[in-house]
């Protein structure tokens, strides 16, 4: 494991080292595990411009060539993903187990996307004129400069990075100042790969809105991916319309659980817990708000009430533990005054709600009874291990609570019948829905929201097309 553990930016191919520095510690021990390089607007403009003198070579080599340095990237992730998850749980907090299928979830994107760099295929067009062929190619987009979240530090930056190497562009990537170690690691088995220098780059620091802002202002950036907060994306998104520059956001979440008469109450219960206490809580298609139909509410709770005893929470490189820690002792301070306030308003702890003995980045698991629709724990993507629940006592009920809110990433739906499984999915206002099934995401599919959740796709032939421009040729005199 040690290494793959770097602490300085990736600028032009070479490990930077600065004397600006900042702690990376483990959220489980509150230890300091790493000193960090911290970058500021130099350093991102000079991994800027080696992105871009880097582009013309690298969009230049066949799509095999590019195809051939991803798999081999992919081979080095996976022959390293014990070493990748015991240092993806040392910065982020997630169980071990959980750190391990993220490795592998990641992996699967850079997979995926070396066998769709030998797809860019393009099209030719039927003109109305005889003498005239239409032809549409693909062409890379140029630089991409791509900002990560903590709380999946390694699928999510394979989700951006693999598909803009395998179209031919060139990246600066700026991973969250907690979990900068998962990224610069990979990125070391980037180089090994044999991914040249400047094509691939990561810049690490505190100040991410001077970073962001370096990236939306430099001319040589064609397109920003960001994953992350509303807030924060809204911003971005205004600071790239002057230039008009090509965005892909993966935006906040508040997904909705709809549970009907008709459902297995047991499948339902697995999936409910899969999708919630995943990562504590910190996904952004976390099951945020759970719709239980009235008829089968007592049986819900109670077989729920039981897989959340059964929850066992700790350091994540601990034995048997099943939910980790938040990411730091500030966010539990804000899921509990959260679940406090609800409290106050009318609602009801039925499990947890409580600060931990374990530590100040620890929450217990915990179920919220009597929600209503105007608190905020039901408005507002909570991040954090905590389950509000209402009832409902019909379809039409259900899809409007479902669909009051402004996010629209994910949602799910639990029942029996066909009708229903169609007619629900379609009317809910949301980019991905899974019927029966939480586990929803991998790299096959277009990873998405709708509303304040976002634009644009990630995974998929979709995700592909995103880091490249169409381009027609008319092609005349052929009489």
């Amino acid at each position: 494991m040690h290494e793959l553990r770097k602490t300085e930016a990736l600028i032009d191919g070479v490990w930077c080292a600065l004397d600006r520095r900042f702690a990376v510690t483990n959220p489980a021990t509150e230890d300091v595990i790493a000193q960090v390089s911290d970058c500021g607007v130099a350093e991102t403009e000079q991994a800027i411009d080696a992105a871009q003198r880097a582009w013309p070579a690298w969009s230049a080599l066949s799509s095999l060539a590019r195809s051939d340095v991803l798999w081999r990237w992919y081979e080095l992730v996976v022959a390293n993903q014990s070493a990748l998850a015991q240092l993806l749980t040392q910065e982020q907090g997630k169980p071990l187990a959980e750190a391990l299928g993220e490795v592998l979830y990641g992996a699967s994107y850079i997979r995926w996307f070396a066998e769709e760099a030998r797809r860019l295929d393009g099209d030719v067009l039927s003109l109305p004129q005889s003498d005239r062929r239409g032809l549409v190619i693909r062409q890379s987009l140029g630089v991409v400069a791509a900002i990560t979240p903590w709380n999946f530090p390694i699928a999510m930056f394979a989700r951006k990075v693999a598909p803009a190497l395998a179209a031919g562009c060139t990246v600066v990537l700026k991973p969250a100042a907690e979990t900068p170690l998962s990224a610069l690691a990979v990125a070391e088995l980037a180089l090994r790969a044999g991914v040249p220098k400047g094509v691939f780059n990561v810049v690490t620091g505190t100040d991410a809105p001077a970073i962001g802002q370096a990236m939306t202002s430099h001319p040589a950036v064609k397109k920003l991916t960001f994953t992350g907060s509303t807030k924060v994306g809204r911003l971005l998104l205004r600071q790239c319309a002057d230039a008009i520059k090509r965005t892909s956001m993966e935006l906040g979440g508040n997904a909705p659980l709809l549970v009907f008469e008709d459902a297995d109450v047991d499948l339902a219960v697995a999936g409910t817990m899969a999708a919630k206490f995943r990562n504590a809580g910190q996904t952004c298609i976390c099951a945020n708000r759970i719709l239980v139909h009235e008829a089968i509410y007592p049986r819900f709770l109670q077989a729920l009430t039981r897989a959340v005893d059964a929850l066992q929470q700790g350091a994540g490189e601990q034995e048997g533990v099943t939910i980790g820690p938040m990411i730091s002792a500030a966010a539990v301070q804000t899921t509990h005054e959260r679940v406090a306030e609800a409290v106050t308003q009318g609602a009801i702890v039925h499990r947890g709600g409580f600060v931990s003995p374990l530590g100040e980045s620890f929450y217990p698991p915990t179920i919220l009874l009597h929600v209503q629709p105007s608190m905020r724990v039901w408005r507002e993507e909570l991040f954090a291990p905590v389950l509000p629940i209402m009832t409902f006592t019909t379809d039409e009920q259900a899809i409007a609570l479902a669909n009051d809110t402004e996010a629209g990433l994910a949602a799910y739906v639990f029942t029996e019948s066909r009708h229903r499984c169609w007619q629900v999915s379609e009317a809910l206002q949301f980019g991905m829905v899974g019927v029966n099934e939480t586990a929803i995401s991998s790299e096959v599919i277009p990873f998405g929201g709708i509303k304040a959740s976002g634009s644009g796709r990630e995974g998929s032939k979709y995700g592909l097309a995103d880091y490249t421009e169409l381009k027609y040729i008319c092609m005349g005199g052929l009489s």
